[in-house]
């Protein structure tokens, strides 16, 4: 007898046919791929089907899978997208999730059409989304940053931001404002105690037991 997830998966692949990408099962959760270009048509059927219902847009975010891929501690390359919208669904008509990964077609200017018209719940989400991944959402009415400062530069969940930034804010007694300028922290690497020392939690009185 077919799962929910089962089910659900037959469900979508005849309702979308050729939009769908891929459809996977893992940890007790469907994902599905769609390409950019497709995701309005896609995400409209997700909603308004009646097999489907999905009405509720519940979390998006980004993704950076410029160093994703790990097999036995050995890095393996990534060779696909590097920039990818995660979208999660809900059905409350049918009380079920479903999970939408879409991937940006260009890495150096990634590009993904806004669902606020279909979900009008993705408006911050997708500001978040654009603000630390850098992923421009064509269509959003007021696509600024959201938790970073207006005058911070870059965008700090990319797998290539400097853990220290670009640049820090301070106030100037003598301009009476806030002002940006270069880190003048020096870029460190902070090890783990437990990893620098070798001999880290071990003692003489210690006794296994």
């Amino acid at each position: 007898m077919a799962s929910r997830l089962e089910t659900l998966t037959t469900v979508l692949q005849a309702s979308l046919g050729d939009l769908l990408v891929s459809a996977a099962i893992a940890l007790g959760e469907l994902t599905v791929v769609v390409k950019a270009e497709n995701l309005l048509t896609v995400a409209e059927k997700l909603r308004d089907s009646p097999e489907l219902k999905f009405e509720q847009l519940i979390d998006l975010c980004g993704m950076d899978y410029s160093a994703f891929g790990r097999v036995d501690g050995d890095d393996v390359a990534w060779n696909g997208q590097r920039f990818a919208v995660v979208y999660h669904l809900l059905s409350i008509s049918y009380n079920c999730r479903l999970r939408v990964r879409v991937f940006a077609a260009e890495d150096d200017f990634p590009v993904v059409a806004s669902v606020i018209g279909i979900w009008p719940s993705a408006n911050w989400y997708e500001r978040e989304a654009f603000d630390l991944y850098g992923i421009m959402f064509t269509g959003h009415p007021d696509l600024r940053r959201l938790l970073t400062d207006y005058g911070f530069i870059g965008h700090p969940f990319r797998k290539d931001f400097p853990l220290s930034g670009n640049v820090e804010m301070r106030y100037d007694p003598d301009k009476q404002r806030v002002i940006y300028q270069p880190v003048t922290i020096e870029p460190r690497e902070i090890t783990p105690r437990i990893i620098r020392e070798a001999q880290y939690g071990n003692s003489e009185g210690f006794r296994k037991g």
